[in-house]
């Protein structure tokens, strides 16, 4: 009985083993055969008509991008000609002044007192002349009769001299005066708007100090710093449009002047674009935008199709229904319909190209077309 029971336990141990080797083995091939079938089963990316575009030849308006701010193309500052104490300065700022018209005075009472002293002295010399006058006449009667030498002569002669120095210099003591006392009033010189208030009445301003500043919004313009090198393709004449901050419209502007010297230290050049006149602009406005420098027929495509996240920059475009990657060379910017655009080297024209909306996708993925898609 004992060696019968033995040999069936180990019947039964026998048949477990055996059914747990055939289950282990029936789960991997199962695992194997789910594996294969989601090999076959791949999963495709649908791509849009919006998602799809065509490496093509184009006309290509080339640009430069321009910004810088905006500035009067005549301003000044009304400063104070004489030192003294401030009086009548009634505007402010955004008050409308003409060209002469009276800003502010400096208080007179010290330059009325200087010019009547300046006259007195001129009048005393001018009593001074006419003494030495009448002496040399009289003089003269007496070197004709004999009654004085010649020297006395002379010596009149020298006064006389002397006393008309005394008197040109007192006239223009006078002269110097009186232009002070003109200079206590205090005229824009220029049509315009004010636009700082730098000093209050009462206060007691130096020679030169800035009491308010005039700008004249009728003309403006941009003064845009490019590098050397796009800077020799910058003709007077090229036109721009800009995006100023604050106005929903673009503006027109053109290239006036371009500096003939670099600025140093950044070696850039100065270029200076007539702003038209458009109600809403200011001084100091910051305006971007894009310079137009001539056309050229180049393979392009839209510039937020070159994408940058590998070190060298690439393009995604369709191949045998697979996403696929090509390094490309850039090169002039431009628009084109509207679009800004980038002249590409290393594409074959009319590739299909994936725009900047698809995202990044990985080289080899399966793609699907939806319908109306090129």
């Amino acid at each position: 009985m004992k060696i019968s029971l033995k040999w069936v336990v180990a019947g039964v141990v026998t048949a477990l083993l055996a059914a747990g080797v055939l289950r282990a083995l029936s789960s991997r091939e199962a695992a194997k055969q789910a594996q294969q079938t989601a090999q076959k089963q791949q999963t495709f990316v649908e791509i849009a008509p919006s998602d799809m575009l065509q490496a093509q030849t184009v006309e290509l308006t080339q640009t430069l991008h321009i910004s810088g701010s905006l500035k009067a193309v005549n301003s000044a500052f009304v400063k104070a000609k004489v030192a003294g104490e401030l009086l009548g300065l009634n505007v402010r700022e955004g008050d409308y002044v003409k060209a002469g018209q009276v800003i502010a005075r400096v208080d007179t009472s010290e330059y009325q007192t200087r010019v009547h002293q300046a006259q007195q002295q001129a009048e005393s010399a001018k009593g001074q002349l006419d003494i030495a006058q009448r002496t040399l006449d009289n003089n003269k009667s007496l070197v004709d009769q004999g009654f004085i030498s010649r020297t006395a002569l002379d010596n009149s002669l020298n006064n006389l001299a002397s006393a008309q120095a005394t008197y040109k210099a007192a006239q223009a003591g006078a002269d110097l005066a009186l232009k002070s006392l003109d200079d206590t009033i205090l005229k824009s010189p220029i049509n315009g708007q004010i636009s700082q208030r730098l000093v209050q009445n009462g206060e007691r301003v130096a020679i030169d100090a800035r009491v308010v500043e005039v700008v004249d919004l009728g003309s403006l313009e941009l003064e845009a710093a490019l590098g050397a090198a796009d800077s020799v393709r910058v003709q007077t004449g090229q036109t721009a449009q800009l995006v100023v901050e604050g106005l929903s419209q673009p503006v027109t502007a053109k290239v006036a002047r371009v500096n003939p010297s670099t600025v140093a230290g950044s070696r850039s050049v100065m270029v200076y674009f007539s702003v038209s006149n458009t109600p809403g602009l200011r001084q100091g406005l910051f305006a971007q935008g894009t310079l137009a420098i001539g056309n050229a027929k180049v393979l392009a495509v839209p510039l937020d199709a070159v994408r940058t996240d590998k070190p060298q920059p690439y393009v995604q475009y369709i191949a045998d229904g697979k996403v696929a990657h090509q390094s490309v060379r850039l090169g002039a910017a431009g628009e084109h319909a509207g679009i800004a655009m980038v002249e590409i080297q290393g594409l074959p024209e009319g590739a299909a190209v994936l725009a900047g909306n698809a995202g990044a996708l990985l080289a080899g993925t399966p793609v699907k077309r939806l319908a109306g898609t090129p």
